[in-house]
């Protein structure tokens, strides 16, 4: 059974002190819709640290104060692993104005060394390397709601999001050691935070096609 602990506004100091004692933690967000930050607000956050636990964060939407999770993100000794980073990090850095440092993306290296599968979703990722079937169907859930109005298994999807990207990164990181392909992974990783400055300005095509 997943640990869940719910939060308002910010993670308490103790869930501070607890978080930071991790080198990884793995990282989600939902929001009001997937146009964030132009249309759409940041509705949740989620951690983990691997150990079957999900820490799930409802921001305050009108002041997005939230110092103690800012600290967390902020911290380049703790890897934050998330699937899809492009649409959090974007979220999570213009709603909390922070800079996310040190970010491990699950998809990106998905489609470096899957190369034998076209599904990179998570639910692909867990099925494979967790033997777990995910099941996607709250994903159009109306997340701005009172944290304590979600049901059990809203907070159950939620969770999902973050308690298998740490045996996810061990596996497709070694999948990038045997296939050479590390520092290549590494490039992409570096870019991202452009990528991100690109859709944030509109630029949202791949601006290397012909």
């Amino acid at each position: 059974m997943t640990k869940i602990y719910k939060f308002e506004d910010d993670i308490s100091s103790d869930a501070l002190k607890e978080l930071e004692k991790h080198s990884s933690l793995a990282i989600d967000t939902e929001g009001s819709g997937l146009q964030i930050p132009h249309r759409d607000k940041l509705s949740l956050i989620q951690l983990s640290t691997g150990q079957n636990d999900a820490w799930i964060i409802s921001p305050n939407r009108k002041t997005y104060k939230a110092p103690n999770i800012v600290k967390i993100l902020e911290n380049n000794k703790i890897t934050k692993i998330g699937h899809y980073l492009r649409y959090d990090v974007s979220g999570l850095e213009y709603f909390l104005k922070c800079e996310v440092k040190n970010i491990w993306d699950s998809k990106v290296c998905s489609k470096l060394v899957r190369t034998y599968s076209q599904n990179h979703g998570l639910k692909d990722l867990v099925l494979e390397f967790c033997g777990k079937k995910l099941d996607k169907r709250l994903s159009s859930s109306d997340w701005n709601k009172n944290l304590n109005e979600l049901t059990d298994a809203q907070l159950q999807y939620c969770s999902n999001d973050v308690i298998y990207l740490h045996k996810i990164k061990d596996e497709l990181h070694k999948m990038l050691i045997r296939e050479q392909r590390l520092e290549l992974y590494e490039s992409c990783m570096k870019f991202l935070k452009t990528r991100i400055k690109l859709d944030q300005s509109g630029f949202t095509e791949d601006i290397f096609q012909h």
